[in-house]
């Protein structure tokens, strides 16, 4: 199957970068490799590009589509909060520019074995990495009641959590929940027909929340953007985009802290603590894609830009 991807805010997250020809940028999500392509395009021969993933395939695809940029290009399968580890193997101090497009990609979603999509009947998976242990379908068949109503509480932000908890557990009783196509109809019939009639697809925020519990998405964030600044030059930049409110939440609750860290009481006259900011942020609203980019590729409709450079 064809590696198709539609790269989200591409332009605006290549701007943010501001590359340097010469310097060492790196691709935390490669993805089908359309952010990393225009990164190698803009490097001279002194300049790199390090590629990380989890999914193997999505390594496969970058290694054929960045094959013309040659040694100029790192692939790396991993997953980017190992990012200390990676560098320190790769015997990287610093970087110039980084960036995340976080959450799951188009060909995750269109390849029906993979499990994301709501819209296909496929074994439960929602691995980003398939070396993993932990699936959808275990959760769906293990997790108590009040667990799975957190993770669909929490990563969902699901109105009717409990009742599609509830549903879950007396369906599986039943038979297990091995399917996508199963568990939708287990979703409907959890949500009120009323519920249903206007917005998203009733499956969509509990498919959201077990893929997020799947592959430990939220819970790695924030300290992987720590880590990652760390590693910029003075001047370089760090471009993350996200796709939900919970991510968003995080990757700006995180650029703020690290933008301002002092934690004296706001009546003292002068900081007394000694953290020094960070990070400058470059963006104080969020950018997030135009009118043309949405009807192009709806699924860029809820991405938001965030970018921060290295004090």
């Amino acid at each position: 199957m064809e590696y198709k991807h539609i790269s989200v805010l591409r332009e605006a997250s290549i701007q943010g970068l501001n590359i340097n020809s010469a310097g060492v940028y790196v691709d935390g999500t490669l993805g089908g490799a359309g952010h990393a392509s225009v990164i190698c395009g803009l490097l001279n021969g002194e300049g790199r590009l390090i590629g990380i993933d989890q999914d193997e395939e999505a390594i496969q695809n970058a290694r054929t589509r960045l094959a013309p940029f040659g040694n100029l290009v790192t692939l790396v399968r991993d997953n980017f909060s190992n990012f200390r580890h990676i560098m320190s193997d790769l015997q990287v101090t610093q970087v110039n520019g980084i960036l995340l497009d976080l959450g799951v990609s188009s060909r995750q979603l269109d390849e029906r074995s993979r499990g994301f999509s709501y819209m296909q009947d496929a074994p439960l998976d929602m691995r980003m990495d398939q070396r993993g242990e932990k699936t959808a379908e275990q959760i769906v068949n293990t997790y108590s009641e009040d667990e799975l109503a957190k993770v669909i509480w929490d990563y969902g932000e699901e109105r009717w959590a409990r009742r599609i908890s509830q549903f879950i557990v007396q369906s599986r009783l039943q038979e297990p929940i091995r399917s996508t196509g199963q568990l939708v109809a287990i979703i409907k019939r959890a949500v009120p027909r009323s519920a249903r009639a206007d917005g998203p697809h009733p499956a969509k925020r509990t498919f959201q929340a077990l893929r997020i519990e799947v592959n430990g998405e939220l819970e790695i964030l924030e300290q992987s953007i720590r880590d990652m600044v760390d590693f910029l030059a003075p001047g370089g930049r760090i471009c993350i985009i996200t796709f939900h409110s919970l991510e968003d939440r995080i990757v700006k609750q995180t650029y703020k802290a690290l933008a301002d860290p002092c934690t004296c009481p706001k009546e003292f006259p002068i900081c007394v603590c000694g953290k020094k900011p960070k990070l400058k942020l470059i963006t104080t609203k969020p950018i997030i894609p135009s009118d043309e980019e949405v009807e192009e590729n709806p699924r860029a409709r809820s991405a938001k830009l965030r970018i921060g450079e290295k004090r």
